[in-house]
């Protein structure tokens, strides 16, 4: 690893980024009867890609937004502009970490959009849209923010539209709790602004259909599990290296699970809700490989999981896989519609490092080049603690680009347990565990879902 890389600027990403920062600010006032600082902010979007296929129609757009006479269809190209600067962010970020760890990184051919579908469902959710970007942040009210409902249920029910949908429903909530965004004193408007505009993508037909480009035959070697919790959600997210059974390259690959989850349930007895879908979770707990069988594989490195399509292996240490194994496979490329800074998490394999703490902030110092590591990342539910990251000697880790600056988000690490050497790992518990802490939190769980359950089983009684 040269750290030494991940500390340099990298070239033009700040002009992107305050390009992109000027269209958020054209959407807080909403575009309806835009200001002409809100001109000269849609002027600096239509710039910073005059050099690209999009020039001309994003300049189009952008002047009939500035005018507000904008129609969906500027509203798309709009979005798209700004998607594409981020795609160029991450793109130079990505390449920035492969120069930096040395990794390679497979040429892959992405599909374009899929069959159109429910072209009338996708036209009424880019009409809700359009409508959000006129009023804009500071015109919402509950009248606006209500309409998307009757979208999302009519999205719902269609397999192929459920991932707009999902992303419609949230973004909703989140304006709701805004309402109205006239006494709002300040607004997420990065946030905000990578909603709208993924979602108006989403609304081009075919555009969130999900290829699967092949199968994968071979060995996984898990390297560390990344939980993610909501009240109502829990995901978890394996990274692997893949080794083909033909002798093929390694590669990464990565493999996930959700579950609805009670607001009850926290801690390790999220596990519990997660296990039965997903036989690899096992695997990662247990430090133990997995054999799968045709299991389709997307272009982007996702596994669709099938339980029936693989089967526990022999005994993997992760960190022995990070050493060995790691460093030769070969990484995936990105979506088209993914490409953001926000989606990088690159498994890397850390060492030699000293550890800094300053004001609670934790650091890895390389030879003076400093990374922070994102402790806010470690869940809950594991007996990784920012204290063990802060006792640790080696580290496998998620790198990510966060806040003008890369970060590490710890998976495991090397520390010392008792005057003895040990390996602490986020996903140990993903298995099951006997450790105290972790089986205490398991039983509390376990009480708590036998309770709902019950109290469920009443209500379809009655």
């Amino acid at each position: 690893m040269h750290a030494d890389l991940l500390t340099e600027a990298v070239d033009g990403l700040d002009e992107t980024l305050e390009a992109v920062d000027a269209f958020d600010r054209a959407l807080v006032s909403g575009l309806l009867r835009p200001h002409p600082s809100q001109a000269s902010d849609l002027t600096a979007l239509a710039h910073a890609v005059a050099g690209s296929p999009l020039a001309a129609t994003v300049a189009e757009a952008a002047e009939k937004a500035a005018a507000g006479g904008a129609s969906e269809d500027h509203f798309l190209a709009l979005a798209a502009a700004r998607t594409a600067l981020l795609g160029s962010a991450h793109d130079a970020l990505v390449a920035r970490i492969d120069e930096a760890t040395g990794r390679t990184r497979e040429e892959t051919t992405h599909a374009g959009p899929g069959e159109a579908h429910a072209v009338n469902l996708l036209g009424a959710a880019r009409s809700w849209l359009s409508d959000l970007a006129r009023a804009g942040w500071r015109g919402i009210d509950h009248d606006l923010v209500s309409a998307a409902s009757q979208v999302v249920s009519a999205l719902l029910p269609d397999p192929q539209l459920r991932r707009l949908a999902t992303l419609l429903d949230g973004f909703a909530a989140e304006l709701a709790a805004t309402c109205p965004g006239a006494t709002a004193e300040r607004f997420p408007t990065r946030r905000w602004g990578d909603l709208w505009s993924r979602a108006m993508l989403l609304t081009v037909p075919g555009a969130s259909s999900t290829s699967v480009t092949g199968t994968a035959t071979g060995r996984l070697l898990p390297l560390g599990v990344d939980l993610l919790e909501h009240a109502t959600a829990a995901q978890a997210q394996i990274h692997a290296v893949f080794e083909p059974a033909d002798g093929g390259t390694p590669r990464l690959v990565r493999a996930s699970v959700a579950a609805p989850k009670p607001d009850t349930v926290v801690g390790a007895g999220v596990w519990q809700l997660l296990r039965p879908h997903m036989s690899l979770l096992a695997a990662a707990g247990q430090a133990r490989s997995m054999d799968v069988t045709d299991m389709p594989l997307t272009a982007e490195g996702d596994l669709i999981w099938s339980n029936e399509q693989g089967r526990l292996g022999e005994p993997a240490d992760a960190f022995v896989t990070a050493r060995v194994a790691l460093p030769a496979a070969a990484a995936p490329t990105t979506a088209p519609l993914d490409r953001h800074p926000a989606r990088i998490a690159v498994p890397v394999f850390l060492e030699g490092y000293t550890v800094q703490k300053n004001d609670g902030a934790l650091a890895f110092d390389f030879a003076g080049h400093v990374l922070a590591v994102d402790t806010d990342r470690i869940p809950g539910a594991s007996p990784l603690t920012p204290e063990a990251a802060a006792a640790s000697s080696a580290c496998i880790g998620l790198l990510r680009w966060d806040a003008g600056a890369f970060r590490i988000q710890p998976l495991a690490v090397e520390t010392t347990v008792r005057r003895q050497a040990a390996a602490v790992h986020a996903g140990a518990w993903a298995g099951g565990t006997s450790d105290k802490v972790g089986a205490k939190a398991e039983k509390a769980a376990t009480d708590a879902v036998a309770v709902l359950r019950e109290r469920a089983g009443r209500l379809l009684r009655k």
